[in-house]
């Protein structure tokens, strides 16, 4: 895939290109990954696996199998381990944004690294492709550079965004149509 104008600067140095779109906006959408379990629902989950885990080390630890108890702890650990990795995961983020003379998609990671592609609106085509399995990819396409977006949202959630996001570009280029010079 080749990528739209990057906006990122060098780590560690601050680059106001790279932040989010100030108002007014034709478009403005946040995407996250999604996480079925809350927080709750993990510290319920996480409850119940350690007490089955170590109610079965005790029962084994006094069956003269000491060394289950262990391992009991070491699975609970990992379970533990393997649910926060996801929920630190669930940081990382995409927002496209629509303004006047730019659409702009800045995407963060898990860590808090930004980085933004920027399109200029009036050229950019969204383009859905579904494939043979109905899955779909998302591309935005413009002077021969192409950004895939939305990679977190579920093919039928990609397609309404993709709607959405035509609508909008389909409105700010009428808008501009309509004006005379004189307004421009």
């Amino acid at each position: 895939m080749t990528s739209a104008k990057s906006l990122e600067a060098e780590p560690g140095i601050p680059n106001p290109a790279a932040d989010p779109l100030g108002p007014p906006l034709h478009f403005n959408a946040l995407i996250t990954p999604h996480r079925s379990l809350s927080m709750r629902g993990f510290t319920i989950l996480i409850g119940i696996v350690a007490a089955v885990n170590f109610t079965a080390g005790i029962l084994f630890m006094m069956q003269g199998a000491w060394p289950v108890l262990g391992f009991c702890g070491l699975e609970v650990l990992l379970v533990w381990w393997a649910f926060r990795s996801n929920y630190r995961s669930a940081r990382a983020h995409e927002t496209v944004q629509l303004s006047d003379e730019e659409l702009r998609i800045r995407r963060v990671d898990a860590k808090g690294n930004a980085r933004a592609f920027s399109f200029q609106p009036y050229w950019v085509r969204v383009a859905l492709r579904e494939e043979p399995d109905e899955s779909t990819h998302l591309h935005l396409l413009s002077h021969g550079r192409e950004l895939e977006v939305a990679a977190a949202l579920s093919p039928h959630e990609r397609a309404d965004f993709a709607r959405a996001l035509e609508a909008a570009l389909a409105g700010l280029r009428t808008a501009r149509l309509g004006e005379t010079p004189q307004e421009a």
